[in-house]
């Protein structure tokens, strides 16, 4: 049997998708939803704080809050080869700016942040764990999923 469980932190995050056919290509913000899915088998160990749960949802949360929400909170992605925006922006002093090899579309932010997140995530107990997928909500209507073949 296999066992599913969700966890997300969301972030306030700018972007702009340059070649976009509309309002999108504009420098813009979301409250965006990153959001991990894991299956597996729940804990069989007796006496210990995880027994009966695939991973404490606490431990989910400080790997994302780690790797994604205090990385991309209140920045502004841009995507590397977007030169034009990148020399505006490098003119302002003490913004956080988090440059990527790849156009910030949710498609795309949801397979950057499962190969980020997924090697944090271990168990100690033996029980098998893995990332499933990683969901990127953009906005109330509008999701990307990763979930690699």
């Amino acid at each position: 049997m296999v066992t599913k469980i969700k966890r997300w932190v969301e972030t306030d995050t700018g972007h702009r998708v340059p070649n976009h056919k509309s309002k999108c290509r504009n420098l813009h913000g979301h409250r965006y939803r990153w959001e991990v899915e894991l299956v597996g088998s729940t804990v069989t160990t007796k006496g210990v704080s995880e027994e009966g749960m695939l991973i404490d949802f606490s431990d989910v949360k400080s790997i994302l809050m780690e790797h994604i929400h205090d990385v991309v909170d209140h920045a502004f992605l841009v995507y590397d080869g977007d030169i034009e925006v990148l020399k505006s922006l490098s003119q302002l002093e003490d913004q956080k700016i988090v440059s990527l090899p790849f156009i910030p579309t949710a498609e795309n932010l949801a397979k950057w942040a499962y190969y980020i997140v997924e090697p944090h995530l271990k168990t100690t107990y033996g029980n098998d764990l893995r990332l499933r997928s990683f969901n990127v909500r953009e906005t109330p209507k509008s999701w990307a999923s990763y979930e690699p073949e």
